[in-house]
């Protein structure tokens, strides 16, 4: 027999959240070697727990999961996640036009797979959670990469959008808050942001998986709920608002003129009912979880762990000589920057590699989320804020000195 090859689309395709560096971390800890993993957001890693308003919900309704649903997804969690939109301001939009997947990485390939034909091309944001890149290289589309400002407090660049659509875009997506930087988006930004789709014809993916965890006393605002007249993909789930990375609850809500997506819905409901139905026990308890909105307020408050845990790591950032950062809205990231002059560095990977050297700390270098120059790298600020505060100062210990080879 013949070897069997990957297909050509996988060549693109990466995953540095838990690539080549990921699985060296891991041997060391099969050996012993306590590794702080600051590579991915997941919360249950670090303490976060089941909060009571899901437990409640699971083993009140338990008995209800146990068939099939929907392919759409259950109707009473359909319901109470198109009342939650709607609250956001998003109108016209009914339970009908939810789809609920298996997180929203599985909802991203229901909003792609029937959008793209060979060679289309997707605005994607640089930098960005590299699912979006990948799963457009998967339907054989391109990823085309506008420029996130960091100089513009990381919003996006309306100039660099406008530049690079050409006949053959089909979409933009947004991030909002952002992952990595975690910087939240105004409403200008997201009215501009608009303007170039209905110019241009182009449908808007919002990604909006952050909503809840907005610090500062600002307000997140649902980019479907500034336009009626351009058609919007809405994505969102429970992963990270009430620490479910592993329940995978995710939905896509899409609004805008019926009479434009009509074509495309009937598409994503080819694939939706081919899937047969999303997790059952994850849909359980998406109606408690949205009329929960203390626990995600809790944790972003003064006092709460997500906000001490920001402000612990952005302290111990400010004392780090050749490094800078904006500091983030929401989320759980923030992104500094490296002065590669003073530091010598040329290949944000090797940093990546040589930190886990000298430190024992994991993260993701900013070409793991599709940006262009090897001087970015993320922070997942979910450990307790003391730990945190030592792995900041262990890291411009590191750097004090270090110089890439």
């Amino acid at each position: 027999m013949k070897p069997i090859l990957r297909a050509e689309r996988m060549k693109p395709v990466h995953s540095d959240i838990r690539g080549p560096l990921y699985v060296e971390a891991m041997k060391r800890q099969k050996q012993g070697i306590d590794i702080l993993k600051l590579n991915t957001g997941n919360p249950a890693t670090f303490g976060f727990g089941l909060p009571d308003s899901i437990r409640n919900a699971l083993m009140e309704h338990m008995q209800d999961g146990v068939g099939y649903c929907d392919f759409k997804g259950m109707p009473q969690a359909r319901q109470a996640i198109c009342d939650y939109e709607t609250s956001k301001g998003i109108k016209g939009i009914t339970p009908d036009d939810v789809f609920i997947g298996n997180g929203v990485s599985e909802v991203v390939s229901f909003a792609l797979t029937p959008l793209l034909n060979d060679g289309d091309e997707v605005l994607v944001p640089s930098p960005s959670y590299s699912l979006w890149g990948n799963s457009v290289y998967l339907e054989d589309g391109k990823p085309v990469f506008y420029t996130c400002d960091e100089k513009a407090g990381w919003y996006p660049d309306i100039q660099d959008i406008r530049s690079k659509i050409t006949d053959k875009t089909k979409a933009i997506v947004i991030i909002n808050p952002n992952n990595p930087t975690g910087v939240l988006y105004p409403k200008e930004i997201l009215l501009e942001i608009i303007q170039v789709a209905r110019e241009f014809g182009l449908l808007i993916f919002s990604d909006e998986i952050y909503d809840r965890l907005v610090m500062d006393g600002k307000q997140h605002i649902s980019l479907a709920s500034l336009t009626e007249d351009v058609p919007v993909i809405t994505l969102n789930g429970l992963s990270k608002s009430h620490c479910l990375c592993g329940y995978r609850c995710g939905w896509m809500v899409i609004s805008g003129p019926r009479e434009l997506t009509e074509d495309y819905r009937q598409g994503i409901i080819q694939l939706t009912s081919l899937r047969l139905c999303a997790n059952t026990m994850a849909q359980i308890v998406i109606p408690a979880a949205l009329d929960d909105m203390e626990t995600p307020a809790s944790m972003v408050r003064s006092g709460g762990r997500i906000y001490e845990q920001r402000e612990a790591t952005v302290r111990e950032l400010e004392k780090i000589d050749g490094l800078s950062f904006v500091k983030n809205d929401g989320a759980f990231y923030i992104f500094p920057k490296l002065d590669v002059k003073k530091f010598n560095i040329t290949n944000d990977k090797q940093f990546a590699h040589d930190l886990l050297d000298a430190t024992n700390i994991l993260l993701v270098p900013g070409s793991g989320f599709d940006w262009k120059d090897p001087d970015h790298f993320r922070i997942v600020m979910l450990p307790q804020a003391d730990v945190l505060s030592d792995a900041i100062r262990r890291m411009g210990t590191f750097l004090d000195g270090y110089k890439q080879k």
